[in-house]
């Protein structure tokens, strides 16, 4: 009944400002425009100038009525497809993936919006690159509040990394949960070189330097070399999930990086509670001692510029040139490529 009342309180505030704006905004440009003017042309000019001048006070009303009567308080950012630094990645993937930089961004300003008390993360990814992730990770970590993931198809890898930093994590019963693992991959093009005529003459500083080029085998000490990168992060992300989770050690190493749908990964320790949307946020409103909570979703700004290549880059994603930029981005680096 209480939270009744305030959301009608502050519907009536928001209408009231508006139409204060309006009355405003129209007197005032009556005047300028049209009382002070002479003649037929003048007064067209000055209603039509008045109508413009409505439209900025209903805008500036609007962004008053929203600042003093906000209609949400928690905020939701999305954790879609497989995470890289700029959206992109160097795996195969779909255009349109998660921009760490952008989510950090969003979950930052939720955290520093004095209208926000808690936070969802809507988690729908197959992991990604490892320092992405973890970037966002402890933006969420940073959040001042209550935060609850909430995972929807799949949560694997850096998606569970992610979730790692919330307070709990909740999935339907068909989510995808898990892949609590670290997998680094090179290409071996040294038979293709042969066959070519292509050999690889080697000039770098450093015994390791070129461990993992695709043009040469590698030797048994660069094997090594590799597979203790691999291990150092695997055993970091087996202690970040221990301590989030609560579990053992043991008990997250037995898992061996495989995944689980929803009820499992419950009964396993890996996921809180299963629900839908609806109960996280009544999840969400208990936490927060209120009897219901209204939540806006956080998203990036994107130019018109930004919209347009995302648009086209989706189509030649269609078309078949997905493959095209896998492979020659392969090409392209030397390194291993190392993700969650």
């Amino acid at each position: 009944m209480a939270a009744d009342q305030t959301d009608r309180r502050q519907t009536i505030g928001r209408i009231l400002i508006l139409a204060v704006g309006a009355i405003v905004a129209l007197f005032a440009g009556w005047w300028a425009f049209v009382t002070i003017p002479d003649g037929s042309l003048a007064i067209l000019l000055g209603v039509l100038l008045t109508i413009a001048t409505v439209i900025l006070g209903l805008r500036f009303a609007s962004r008053v009525a929203q600042s003093r009567f906000p209609g949400y308080n928690v905020a939701e950012v999305a954790v879609e497809g497989p995470i890289s630094r700029d959206g992109g990645g160097r795996f195969p993937s779909t255009p349109g993936g998660a921009h760490a930089d952008q989510v950090v961004e969003q979950i930052d300003a939720a955290n520093d919006d004095g209208n926000v008390s808690a936070l969802i993360v809507r988690l729908n990814t197959p992991g990604g690159e490892v320092v992405p992730s973890d970037d966002i990770r402890l933006a969420v970590e940073r959040f001042e509040g209550p935060t609850v993931a909430y995972a929807t198809d799949v949560c694997a890898s850096g998606g569970y990394w992610i979730a790692s930093g919330c307070d709990e994590l909740w999935a339907r019963e068909a989510t995808i949960v898990g892949s609590i693992g670290v997998i680094g991959s090179r290409v071996n093009a040294t038979e293709l070189a042969d066959k070519l005529g292509l050999s690889y003459e080697r000039f770098a500083a450093g015994k390791f330097k070129d461990a993992g080029t695709p043009l040469k085998e590698v030797s048994d000490a660069e094997r090594d070399y590799l597979q203790g990168i691999i291990d150092d992060l695997y055993d970091h992300f087996v202690t970040r999930v221990t301590e989030a989770r609560d579990l053992s050690e043991s008990e997250v190493r037995a898992t061996e990086a495989k995944v689980y749908l929803g009820e499992e990964a419950v009964d396993l320790g890996l996921v809180d509670a299963l629900g839908t949307r609806e109960s996280v946020e009544d999840r969400v409103a208990e936490l927060l001692g209120l009897p219901s909570v209204s939540v806006v979703e956080f998203v990036p700004q994107r130019s018109l510029t930004e919209r347009f290549s995302l648009g086209v880059e989706r189509i030649a994603f269609a078309a078949g040139s997905g493959v095209g930029r896998v492979l020659t981005r392969e090409g392209e680096s030397s390194e291993m490529n190392i993700r969650l």
